[in-house]
């Protein structure tokens, strides 16, 4: 149950999200509901849907408020994580905190989008109120994923621009990395989460998208083959040493008791006693979406190449 329990925390927490392959039709329509006068129909991994075409409140219930924040579109309503994401803070300021739990407090947003995951509950209920659109976690890449919703949102062009800009500077950063670093010099991504350590694979946020999709840095055997697969994976502080790369990028959560740090097991792993321990804020860097992955690859390139 424990490990149930953790998955789904985990997968809310995430940045890396999924969605439909699906396509937007530009064509703009007329739209009977009295929140939008205009509409266009996005193809959902669910099958078209009506939606505004310049959505002016949105909700969103899991994941992906960073990515419609990145494209200028207004949010009424977001996820708790997000909503203690202190990379957020400034621009969700006036932005309530909901849940799928509570539709009274959705219906009093009077939104004209609502957004979430294929595993939120109440989606009959949801789209009740407004359009809803979710997203079935790993079903495509995280950066495919964005410009998806950058469809949903009519906003395709400019979310295309920013992963074409994207790429280009997390390989180029990349590059300059591994030829400082070395082409075989190895990273690994942990985290303590409620007094479990966990291990990630490439495509599970906390910066494991660009170290090792963009980047291609290498990650170690042993957590290629344990994390890979899943995305992440729990393991216990006598073994971490076994999953430890030559450098480690800790998502340390200041919440969590951390005191694990203090023990002669955890001081003796070589990336520890030569300094080559990257803390970030687990809270900051959680997801994957723009402003997320802006923030960590600056990060990587100032702790990697002092720039």
């Amino acid at each position: 149950m424990k490990k149930i329990l953790i998955s789904f925390v985990l997968l809310i927490a995430l940045v890396l999200g999924a969605c439909s392959g699906g396509a937007t039709e530009n064509k703009e329509s007329s739209d009977s509901n009295e929140k939008g006068s205009k509409t266009i129909t996005y193809q959902s991994e669910n099958g078209p849907v009506e939606v505004p075409a310049h959505p002016k409140r949105v909700v969103v219930l899991q994941s992906f408020a960073g990515n419609v924040m990145s494209l200028g579109v207004n949010l009424v309503g977001v996820d708790s994580w997000s909503k203690m994401n202190p990379r957020f803070e400034k621009g969700l300021k006036d932005v309530e905190e909901v849940s799928e739990e509570n539709l009274e407090k959705i219906i009093e947003l009077n939104p004209d989008l609502i957004i979430g995951l294929s595993t939120t509950k109440n989606i009959d209920k949801l789209k009740e109120i407004a359009p809803t659109v979710t997203y079935t976690y790993g079903k495509v890449d995280y950066l495919t994923q964005h410009v998806e919703i950058g469809k949903l949102l009519n906003k395709e062009k400019e979310a295309q621009a920013w992963v074409d800009d994207f790429k280009k500077r997390a390989e180029a950063a990349g590059k300059d990395i591994k030829a400082k670093i070395g082409e075989d010099t190895t990273v690994s991504v942990i985290e303590n989460f409620d007094k479990q350590l966990y291990v990630f694979g490439d495509n599970w946020g906390r910066g494991t998208e660009i170290l090792y999709q963009e980047m291609k840095l290498k990650m170690p055997e042993k957590v290629k083959e344990m994390a890979l697969k899943d995305g992440y994976y729990a393991l216990s502080l006598e073994v971490l040493p076994e999953f430890a790369g030559d450098y480690m990028v800790f998502s340390k959560n200041p919440d969590t008791d951390n005191s694990f740090q203090e023990t002669d097991t955890y001081k003796n792993i070589p990336a520890v006693k030569n300094n080559h321990v990257l803390e970030v804020n687990a809270k900051e860097f959680y997801f994957n979406d723009p402003i997320t992955l802006d923030l960590q690859l600056d990060y990587f390139v100032k702790s990697f190449l002092g720039n």
